[in-house]
C-alpha cells in the first residue's frame, strides 16, 4: 500500500508492473479493487497505478468538495508527485468521466483515454443513481446501512455476472465512504454533460460497454462516438456494469491491444 501527500488530503494508491505508466480510475462508492486482475494482466507489460479518489477507499475524507473538478485536480496532482509526465488514463464509471475531463482540461497529460461503462450525460445514469444525487435521499439511503447493503446485495446479479466477488468489494468500500462523498460525487456526476467539449479530444479514446449495463445507458458509446474524432468502440455482450469483473480475458485483451496501438 502506498499513498502521497496532496494539497487537499492523502490519497491512497497500488502500483504494479514495469513499463510506460498507465493509469486506473475506479467508479462511485468504489476504489482500486475491481483493477486488480487488469493490473496483474498489463503488468508484464505496463507499470500500472490505481488510485483512490478523495473520500473513497483508503484516501483521505476531510474535504468540503467531491465534484468530478475535484477529481480531475486529484488525477493531476498524483501525476504531478509520482512524475508521470503523460500517461493513458483508463477510467470506470465515474472515473472515466473524470478521465475524459482531465484530457480536455489538460491535453499534453493524456496519451489516451479508455472510459469503461462511463457516462456523458448524467442522465444516462439509472433512476437510483440520479436520486441519491439529491441530499434528502442521499441522507436517508446513507443513514439505512442494512437496507442498502441489502440492496446492494439483491440487485448484485444485476449489475455484475460475479455478484459475490462484486458485493465483497462493495461492502468494504462502501464502509469506507463518507456521507459527503456520497452524496456530493454522484451529484456532480448526475449534472455533467461533456458533449459540447468531446470534439475537443485529440488523442484516441476508446469506449468499452457491456450490452447489459443496468447502471449506465450502454448507448452512451453512440455519444461517445459521435462526438469524439478518434474513437474506437468496443460492445462486450458477456458484461453488464462492470467488464472487469465479467469477461477479465476479453477486457484485458481488448484494453492491452488499444494500449498497445492495435486496431
Amino acid at each position: 500500500m502506498s499513498s502521497i501527500v496532496t494539497d487537499q488530503g492523502i490519497v491512497h494508491y497500488e502500483t504494479y508492473g514495469q513499463g510506460a505508466p498507465v493509469v486506473l480510475l475506479h467508479g462511485w462508492l468504489g476504489s482500486w479493487a475491481p483493477w486488480q486482475a487488469t493490473m496483474e494482466s498489463l503488468g508484464r507489460h505496463y507499470r500500472t497505478y490505481a488510485l483512490d479518489f478523495w473520500g473513497f477507499g483508503e484516501s483521505g475524507k476531510k474535504r468540503a468538495s467531491y465534484a468530478i473538478g475535484d477529481f480531475v485536480a486529484l488525477v493531476e496532482q498524483f501525476m504531478d508527485r509520482l512524475g508521470i509526465e503523460s500517461a493513458p488514463l483508463v477510467g470506470h464509471s465515474m472515473g472515466g468521466t473524470v478521465s475524459l475531463s482531465v484530457a480536455i482540461r489538460d491535453p499534453g497529460r493524456v496519451q489516451k483515454v479508455v472510459v469503461v461503462g462511463s457516462p456523458m450525460v448524467g442522465s444516462s445514469l439509472s433512476i437510483f443513481l440520479r436520486l441519491v444525487g439529491y441530499r434528502p435521499v442521499a441522507f436517508v439511503v446513507y443513514h439505512m446501512p442494512v437496507i442498502l447493503r441489502l440492496g446492494l446485495r439483491v440487485f448484485a446479479p444485476v449489475i455484475t455476472k460475479r455478484p459475490r466477488e462484486w458485493y465483497a468489494m462493495q461492502e468494504r468500500d462502501l464502509s469506507r465512504t463518507s456521507l459527503e462523498s456520497f452524496l456530493l460525487s454522484i451529484a456532480s456526476l448526475r449534472r455533467t454533460d461533456l458533449r459540447p467539449r468531446l470534439g475537443e479530444l485529440r488523442m484516441p479514446v476508446m469506449g468499452v460497454y457491456g450490452s447489459g449495463d443496468n447502471i449506465v445507458d450502454p448507448n452512451q458509446h453512440k455519444v461517445l462516438s459521435a462526438g469524439a474524432k478518434q474513437v474506437r468502440i468496443e460492445v462486450l455482450d458477456g458484461s453488464r456494469h462492470f467488464p472487469m469483473l465479467d469477461e477479465p480475458d476479453r477486457f484485458n485483451s481488448v484494453l492491452k491491444s488499444f494500449l498497445d496501438g492495435k486496431a
